[in-house]
């Protein structure tokens, strides 16, 4: 609209708009930046030519635009204007504009009218959104812009036909009587008009949970706030905590929590930021800027992005009860004291005191004391466990597996669904009561020993003293009769093996629990047991029990005097992919067991307990669901806040990590005019013999029969040659083979180097490999740019690439890999493991006949119920192996089927030649 308009300057643009109905905007809590009023889309129809404007057909659609929005045009304060800049379409529009706002406003209040396009250009496409975003924003400032350029405006229209001012110069956009409104135009080259009314948007309606009353205890306190963070990369992880660092202060930080919680996505690489304090808060805020660590940060390894997935969750068994468990979480957490009241309601039934006054009992009063006794004990870790487990559910973190630890295992076949709560308190009131009513004495030992170091030692005693728990690769606790335990502590001790007592009221797992188990077997059969809907992985076989094997009632005798496989049933977990461990209990037992049998594995690995003695209830529970979510499982932190008041604020916007793509051109080395050289050279293209032999001080005739050769070498070099910043061919190698057996050879270093390391190592050390190589594809800085758990194709790879990444992996390698490896692995990880399970030295092959030898050995001194209880235990082995390939195998699965506890002594001594 200037007087200076000489045409069209383009340019380019994307712009993104989120849309929503109003009402459900409302009820979803999210801000609403303006309202679109009313729209209109028309066409030019006949015009002098395919891109000149209709004035009429403007005019109509913005009488239709007001007609939908149902306004007049004296109510609208601007126009954004499609304002291209040209001598034909300027005058065109703006004329439209005065016929149809500019005669219902008033010099006091005249129509204001600008454009984009003088601060940006012509963005095409983009144009008419870009319209849009900038009256968004004027609205929101309450300033309505200059349009740049235009301190003329143009001659060629006539603005004294109505009150239209051009806005040459920013302007204040105070409130008026009426909303803020304004009105985009954008034009189509081929004629379609359209154009869009926007109105500031309305106070947001009071929801429930943004209800701020002063009403004591109208809104509950947070025990500690929660800021989790998330972007694409750790840079941007890192520039986000800085922003949001910078608003603690300005705004209350359960209210950043709460929208940082509901108002952004869970990206990639994640950390949260949890505290009681804002100091604690800031300073959580800050390591994570620095690259630091703090008490109150949370964040998954480096390098790490969504390594774990769903986490396994742990029950802790006897032995980790103490007064006051849980008694800060009843009184910050209802979902928690729902639960405990609800099933300490029903545990009361079967007990002769309430349970919850023993459980949050002051410690060393006589109700402290009570809790470990062994009735009381197995019911409040039950009650305590399962009230862990449904709060951690109320915040969204479900488990993908479940594994117990003795009693902890009834909590995890009720979370499950095998056993209802009434079941389920039946079950475990009869066994800590059977337990509790048993003769007192017997003896337990921990051992720093592996499993096949110590039953050797309990041959012969099998009756009196027997394996209770393997807990990790050298850890064995062993149960029995005090006598045989105490000769089992010196024979250890003469060993130079470590042992320890336990203070424990019964000797567990052992055979001195045989006495209950046939009325224990008769409450069980009362049960009704069910198919598990998460899967349990059993303390029997240290392995994913099967539906039928958790709905008998054997399996639960069984469990009660047999021992606890807690470290196979960790190293399944592993198998099974799983990183990330929650222990729900009183406090870290588990947590250390577990830790012991990942030692390989301590960095890929995560195992956190929901409890700690002796630490903050709230924030520890806290940072157990953090540490899984920054790991990848699904957490909804909205139920932390809920019933807080707290509200929806502005949040920082995404902090890009801004790079500079654009190709430098490679800088030319021809000579330079006029020297010693560029004369050399034009002489030998002109083949001027004289210049030449001037320029080198040589006889012509010695230059007569060379400077032809020499021209046409000239020549050929000069065609061959890219034009500067053109990619030239890669000349042929003279060492090229020599480099191909150096490539073999650095293979075959990096199969040595392989070897040498832990399986976690080596694992890190490919996976390091194929980020290296994926960066090269990719033209990145580094690997360290390359997120490893992201998927290929959102890296930026097509099938070239693949092919390029495939063919770098096997020159590294040595390997030969196939053409899809990228598609069939597509992620850097998935591709490590591929690669890494291809380098990794072969397994050495398992002494099968020497552990059936030791079998042997061992129920030559076995008494009748413990071989029978090894026959079973063998027929479940047995078939669960492949159908065997011969009749001799068959026979013997016959005879295994039909065979006592003598029998199958019998049959190990013929078949397995043991003696």
């Amino acid at each position: 609209f200037s007087a200076d308009a000489d045409g069209t300057g383009w340019s380019e643009g994307v712009g993104i708009l989120v849309l929503e109905k109003l009402s459900d905007a409302h009820r979803n809590n999210h801000t609403v930046l303006a309202v679109i009023r009313g729209s209109a889309v028309n066409q030019d129809g006949a015009s002098n030519g395919l891109t000149a404007p209709n004035g009429p057909s403007q005019q109509r659609v913005i009488h239709t635009a007001l007609t939908n929005a149902g306004l007049t045009p004296a109510d609208i304060d601007a126009v954004e204007a499609h304002g291209t800049g040209t001598r034909l379409g300027d005058p065109i529009e703006a004329q439209a504009l005065i016929n149809t706002y500019g005669q219902a406003h008033t010099p006091d209040h005249p129509l204001y009218l600008g454009s984009l396009k003088s601060n940006i250009g012509h963005t095409q496409a983009a144009a008419g959104v870009g319209g849009i975003i900038k009256m968004i924003q004027a609205i929101q400032h309450n300033t309505l812009p200059a349009t740049l350029h235009a301190d003329t405006p143009s001659p060629l229209i006539d603005w004294n036909t109505g009150t239209v001012q051009l806005l040459t110069h920013t302007r204040p956009w105070p409130p008026t009587t009426h909303p803020r409104r304004a009105a985009v135009s954008s034009f189509g080259i081929s004629g379609t008009n359209a154009h869009i009314i926007l109105e500031q948007a309305p106070p947001t309606p009071t929801t429930p949970e943004e209800t701020h009353t002063e009403t004591p205890g109208a809104v509950k306190p947070l025990p500690v706030t929660v800021l989790p963070l998330s972007a694409r990369t750790p840079a941007a992880l890192a520039a986000q905590a800085a922003r949001v660092s910078g608003l603690l202060g300005q705004e209350p930080a359960r209210d950043l929590g709460f929208s940082l919680a509901t108002t952004r996505a869970h990206l990639d690489v994640r950390a949260v930021v949890a505290a009681a304090d804002e100091e604690g808060l800031r300073q959580g805020l800050l390591a994570l800027t620095d690259g630091g660590s703090a008490p109150t940060l949370v964040r998954a390894p480096a390098g790490e992005t969504r390594p774990g997935g769903a986490p396994a969750f742990l029950f802790t068994g006897q032995g980790s009860q103490r007064p006051g468990m849980g008694r800060e979480l009843y009184e910050a957490f209802p979902v928690f004291a729902e639960t405990l009241d609800t099933v300490c309601a029903v545990l009361d039934r079967h007990l002769d005191r309430p349970l919850r006054e023993l459980i949050f009992a002051a410690e060393g009063s006589p109700e402290a004391a009570l809790l470990d006794e062994t009735r009381y004990t197995q019911t409040a870790l039950f009650a305590l466990e399962v009230a862990l487990y449904r709060l951690a559910e109320s915040w969204g973190l479900r488990p993908g597996h479940l594994l117990g630890h003795s009693v902890g295992e009834l909590v995890a076949a009720h979370v499950a669904g095998v056993l209802s709560l009434a079941d389920a308190c039946t079950l475990v009131a009869a066994r800590g009561r059977l337990m509790q009513a048993l003769p007192p004495g017997g003896a337990m030992l921990s051992v720093l020993a592996a499993e096949e170091e110590v039953a050797p030692l309990l041959s012969g005693r099998a009756h009196e003293v027997g394996v209770a728990a393997v807990n990790g690769p050298a850890s064995t606790v062993v149960s029995g009769t005090e006598d045989a335990v105490d000769a089992l502590a010196d024979e250890l001790a003469a060993r130079g093996v470590k042992a320890r007592r336990l203070r424990v009221s019964h000797a567990f797992h052992s055979p001195l629990m045989e006495p209950m188990l046939e009325e224990f077997r008769a409450v069980v059969a009362g049960l009704s047991l069910r198919e598990p809907q998460i899967p349990v992985v059993s303390n029997l076989y240290g392995r994913v029990a099967t539906g039928d094997e958790l709905r008998s009632p054997e399996y639960w005798v069984r469990h009660v005097r047999e021992a606890v496989r807690f470290h196979d049933g960790i190293t399944t977990l592993v198998e099974a992919g799983v990183s990330t461990f929650v222990e729900l209990g009183p406090d870290a037992v588990l947590t250390a067991l577990a830790q012991e049998a990942l030692t390989d594995r301590s960095e890929a690995a995560a195992v956190v307990p929901a409890l700690r003695r002796g630490r903050p209830q709230t924030e520890t529970f806290t940072v157990a669901v953090a540490t899984a979510h920054v790991r990848g499982a699904d957490v909804d932190w909205r139920a932390l806040y809920a019933g807080s008041g707290s509200r929806t604020v502005a949040l920082p916007t995404y902090p890009f990590q801004r790079r500079r793509y654009w190709l430098q051109a490679e800088e030319a080395h021809a000579a330079p005019a006029g020297s010693a050289e560029a004369r050399f050279w034009e002489a030998v293209e002109q083949e001027d013999l004289s210049s030449l032999a001037t320029a080198l001080g040589a006889e012509r005739e010695a230059l007569g029969e060379v400077l032809p050769a020499l021209s046409a070498w000239r020549r050929r070099h000069a065609a061959a040659t890219p034009e500067p910043g053109a990619s030239a061919p890669a000349p042929r190698d003279p060492q090229q083979t020599q480099d191909a057996h150096g490539a073999q050879e650095a293979a075959g270093g990096l199969l040595a180097a392989l070897a040498a390391l832990a399986p976690a190592d080596r694992e890190r050390r490919v996976l390091e490999l194929v980020r290296t190589e994926i960066a090269e594809v990719l033209q990145l800085p580094g690997g360290d740019e390359v997120q490893p758990r992201r998927p290929l194709k959102e890296l930026g790879f097509d099938s070239l690439a693949a092919v390029n990444l495939r063919n770098r992996l096997v020159a590294a390698t040595g390997l030969t890999l196939p053409a899809t490896l990228a598609f069939d692995h597509p992620t850097p990880v998935a591709l490590a493991g591929r690669i890494t399970a291809e380098l990794a030295p072969p397994e050495p092959v398992a002494d099968l006949h020497g552990a059936l030898d030791r079998i042997g050995a061992a129920l030559a001194g076995a008494d009748d119920g413990e071989r029978e209880r090894a026959a079973a235990r063998l027929r479940q082995l047995l078939t669960e192996l492949p159908a065997p390939a011969a009749d001799a195998a068959g026979d013997l699965a016959e005879r295994l089927d039909d065979a006592d506890g003598d029998d199958l002594f019998d049959l190990i001594d013929s078949e397995l030649d043991a003696s």
